[in-house]
């Protein structure tokens, strides 16, 4: 399904209402991350739409798209509107693309392929997880000729890092995205409550498990300790992970039922997934390995967007991580204004976080933002109608978005400026 310009979607949706038929997947926001949840497990629920501590940076980033308000133009004449733009020498239908999100295998089976098909059907771009439930070079193969990133996470183990921009590079993504505020798992009440974490049932590892240079610590016995951390007692419940953690692993559970290499890949896993140690020096290394234009995601003040700058990132994304690292981090849209004064146009920034519908598209590219990521809706779409649910969040969105910015007088993304909103200081 390509998209479908407003006008066109609004009549056939009503029209399509004369014969009692209405959208499975809804519009409102709220309502959809309602329906998310009847549909997905306690487990699954609270990794997904949780944050860090009392969640007060998930509701923040909610409350400072609040606090500023449109102010439309009339009569501007906007029966040609073209909201394309331009990234990296990459022509972009719409600023928007969608959001690297862990585990999506929490959903369903192939949950990653399924977003990447739903973004080759619309045009929208996608960020590969480094955290991904299915190898990246499957999901490349999903998406055609549509545009693809790579997030990544610096791992304890350097060979692996180079390993995973090689393997990006040949699958066609055409840019890294160093995300840098995860060098530690944020405090997560709902998942400590339940005492649940995905990647110990071997789930969302997939990059790894899938790489050489993985794969070689694996045959070494690097897996086999877990420095320090103790082991489970021997319970029923213990022996039914165990056994989910083999179903998940490649080759599904017969192949694996009585190989020790799905308990020792997660070991290995958690042993080194994460560098607590990453520093800017990583940057400086990072752009030695690649030609490809480098994102530093997790920035959130003026002097670590210049610090990337300096170490010759291409781009920044203020992001907080929806709220999942930093309980009481500012709000990513209060945090874009300072650094895009730091940083003038062209230099790219984009933001992730808080984003909802397509006013909030409008009012990120009207405080400085050159395009948006899009994260948990696409996922509650996904957990709802699988490919067609993302594609319908991806529709909704950007249909919104086209007919706020041409209500509010705004015919290219070039005239969605400051003067277009106001925001509240209280």
């Amino acid at each position: 399904m390509a998209y479908i310009d407003a006008l066109q979607r609004q009549k056939t949706i009503f029209l399509t209402g004369m014969s009692g038929k209405r959208a499975a997947v809804p519009f409102h926001a709220d309502e959809l991350r309602a329906a998310a949840k009847k549909r997905l497990s306690a487990h699954a629920w609270a990794y997904l739409a949780g944050g860090a501590g009392d969640e007060l940076s998930v509701a923040a980033n909610r409350t400072a798209f609040s606090k500023v308000s449109i102010r439309p133009r009339m009569m501007r004449g906007d029966a040609s509107p073209d909201f394309s733009t331009r990234l990296f020498g990459q022509d972009l239908a719409f600023p928007l693309l969608l959001a690297p999100i862990g585990v999506l295998d929490l959903i369903c089976p192939e949950a990653d392929r399924l977003v990447a098909r739903a973004c080759r059907e619309v045009g929208v771009p996608f960020i590969f997880s480094n955290q991904a439930g299915t190898p990246m070079e499957l999901c490349a193969q999903d998406m055609g000729d549509t545009s693809r990133w790579f997030q990544l996470y610096w791992s304890k183990s350097d060979d692996l890092v180079r390993s995973f921009v090689q393997r990006a590079e040949a699958c066609g993504c055409s840019a890294i995205v160093l995300t840098v505020d995860t060098t530690l798992l944020g405090w997560r009440n709902r998942d400590l409550k339940l005492a649940y974490l995905p990647f110990l049932r071997g789930m969302g590892i997939a990059q790894y498990t899938s790489d050489p240079v993985f794969n070689a610590l694996l045959a070494e016995g690097e897996g086999m300790a877990m420095s320090g951390t103790p082991k489970p007692a021997v319970t029923w419940a213990t022996i039914g992970n165990l056994l989910r953690l083999k179903a998940n692993y490649p080759g599904g559970l017969v192949k694996n039922l009585l190989r020790k290499a799905p308990l020792e890949a997660v070991r290995l896993f958690v042993n080194i997934y994460s560098n607590p140690a990453l520093s800017w020096d990583q940057v400086y290394e990072l752009r030695q390995q690649t030609q490809l234009p480098i994102l530093i995601k997790g920035i959130l003040r003026a002097d670590d967007a210049l610090k990337a700058v300096d170490a010759g990132a291409d781009g920044i994304i203020v992001s907080n991580h929806g709220g999942r690292q930093v309980d009481g981090a500012i709000p990513t849209l209060d945090a874009l204004l300072g650094i895009r004064k730091a940083l003038p146009k062209p230099y790219p920034v984009l933001l992730d976080s808080g984003i909802r519908s397509g006013s909030d598209l409008f009012k990120a590219l009207a405080l400085g933002a050159d395009a948006v990521l899009l994260g948990r809706p696409y996922a509650y779409g996904l957990s709802i109608a699988g490919q067609q649910g993302v594609e319908a969040v991806l529709q909704n969105f950007l249909n919104d978005f086209e007919l706020t910015a041409r209500l509010a007088g705004c015919r290219r993304v070039s005239e969605i400026n400051e003067d277009m909103v106001s925001v509240r200081s209280e």
